[in-house]
C-alpha cells in the first residue's frame, strides 16, 4: 500500500488573534487553516472547558460572547476549521448555534466512557454529527481511562520527594511528569490503559453520530501517556489492524483514517464568487 502524508497548520487558542479579527486574516494568509477557540485559558470571547468547570463562579460571562460569534463567522468566511477541543460546553453549543459551517473536534474523546471535563458528551457529539462535523481522538490516557487518574496519584505519591524537588525548579507540573515517566518508564507502562479502551470512544462515536464523524487526533506532541502499545506514530498501523478485527470495511477505514477530515476540509472552503 502506498500512503501519503501532509500537514496542515493550526493555531490551537484564540488569544493567538488578540481580539483582533486582522490577525486572524494574517494567520490565514500565512496558511492557517484551523484554530481552536481555546485552548485551557479562556479569550475575552470565548470560555474554556478548564475555567468553566473550575473557574464558574468568577468569569466575568461564558460562552461566546458577540465578539466570539463574529470571530466564528470570519472564520467560515475564510475558509479555517472552527475547532471546539477545549472549549467549554456553553462555547461549544454557542460555536455550534453561530457556525454556518461543519465544525472540527481535533482532539477530545466520549464523556460517558471517561468523564474527563475535555471530552465531549452525547449531545455534543450528536450535535456535532449533525453539523456534519469530526471528533478526532485524543490518545490521551486521561482522556481515554476514567481509572487513569487514580492510578497515576499512587505514582506520584511513589515518588513525591523527587517530583517535589522537580515542582520547585519548575512549577509546571507538565515538566515534572514528563521527567517522571520517561525515568521510571517501566512502572509508567503499567499505568497505561489497554489500545481497546481508546477503540472503545471509536465505536462509542460511531453508534451516536455515525462513521463519517470520526476520526484519528492521536495530540502526541501534548501528552506523556498513551494507551499500550501506542507509543508514536509508527504504531499507528496497529489502529488500522483493530478496526479490522471490529469488522469495520475497509471503506469505513478510509474515512477514519483521514478521509471524513479531507471531506471537511472541502466543506469549509471558501464560497467562489
Amino acid at each position: 500500500l502506498l500512503y501519503k502524508a501532509s500537514n496542515l497548520f493550526g493555531v490551537e487558542g484564540g488569544h493567538m488573534i488578540e481580539n483582533d479579527l486582522n490577525k486572524l486574516d494574517a494567520l490565514y494568509k500565512r496558511g492557517v487553516r484551523y484554530m481552536t477557540l481555546t485552548w485551557n485559558n479562556s479569550t475575552d470571547w470565548a470560555t474554556s472547558a478548564l475555567d468553566e468547570t473550575t473557574k464558574a463562579d468568577s468569569l466575568k460571562h461564558k460562552g461566546l460572547t458577540e465578539f466570539g460569534k463574529q470571530v466564528v463567522r470570519r472564520m467560515n468566511e475564510l475558509g479555517m476549521l472552527v475547532d471546539l477541543s477545549h472549549v467549554g460546553e456553553q462555547t461549544f453549543w454557542d460555536a455550534i448555534n453561530t457556525t454556518t459551517k461543519p465544525v472540527l473536534v481535533s482532539h477530545s474523546c466520549a464523556y460517558t466512557l471517561c468523564p474527563h471535563r475535555r471530552n465531549l458528551k452525547d449531545e455534543q457529539i450528536k450535535a456535532v454529527g449533525k453539523n456534519g462535523g469530526v471528533i478526532h481522538l485524543n490518545f490521551y490516557s486521561g482522556f481515554v481511562d476514567s481509572s487513569f487518574e487514580r492510578r497515576t496519584e499512587i505514582f506520584n505519591n511513589n515518588h513525591k520527594p523527587e517530583r517535589d524537588s522537580l515542582l520547585k525548579q519548575n512549577p509546571e507540573p507538565y515538566f515534572a511528569d514528563v521527567f517522571l515517566f520517561e525515568k521510571y518508564a517501566d512502572e509508567v507502562k503499567a499505568l497505561r490503559p489497554p489500545l481497546s479502551l481508546l477503540l472503545d470512544h471509536l465505536d462509542y462515536i460511531v453508534k451516536l453520530a455515525g462513521v463519517d464523524h470520526v476520526g484519528l487526533g492521536s495530540d502526541f506532541d501534548g501528552i506523556n501517556s498513551a494507551p499500550q502499545q501506542l507509543d508514536d506514530v509508527t504504531a499507528m498501523p496497529l489502529i488500522t489492524r483493530e478496526l479490522l478485527k471490529r469488522g469495520y470495511s475497509k471503506k469505513d477505514i478510509h474515512k477514519i483514517l483521514g478521509e471524513n477530515f479531507l471531506r471537511l476540509l472541502k466543506t469549509n472552503e471558501p464560497t467562489k464568487n
